[in-house]
């Protein structure tokens, strides 16, 4: 399965239920960035570096580092959604489909969105 890099806001519980599903996931908090503030190009140089694929639901900066360079280990993102087993599910299916995922940009919407 998928190693990735949830960033600062990315929510805890979708975390658990990707791990569930067997995708090593590694949070900001879990890495001690947390709070720091840390710059969007520098979370995906680091995630990067790792071989880790980054999941955000910052859609518009990851979009935009994206266009400006696809050398990077991938980038997920997301539209948030309440139902997170879904969000989750959703998430494993796009990597499933995607496979490798390295400079690839990854977009999990919410259905009616």
């Amino acid at each position: 399965m998928a190693c990735l890099y949830a960033d600062e806001q990315f929510p805890f519980e979708v975390v658990e239920y990707l791990r569930d599903l067997k995708h090593d996931v590694l949070t900001v908090q879990a890495a001690g960035k947390a709070n720091l503030k840390i710059p969007d190009d520098e979370v995906l140089i680091f995630a990067s570096s790792n071989k880790r694929v980054v999941l955000t639901l910052n859609r518009r900066d990851f979009k935009r580092l994206h266009r400006s360079s696809s050398s990077h280990g991938g980038i997920i993102i997301c539209t948030d959604d309440s139902d997170r087993s879904s969000l989750a599910a959703r998430i494993h299916a796009a990597i499933l489909a995607n496979e490798p995922l390295s400079g690839k940009l990854i977009s999990v919407i919410r259905p009616g969105k």
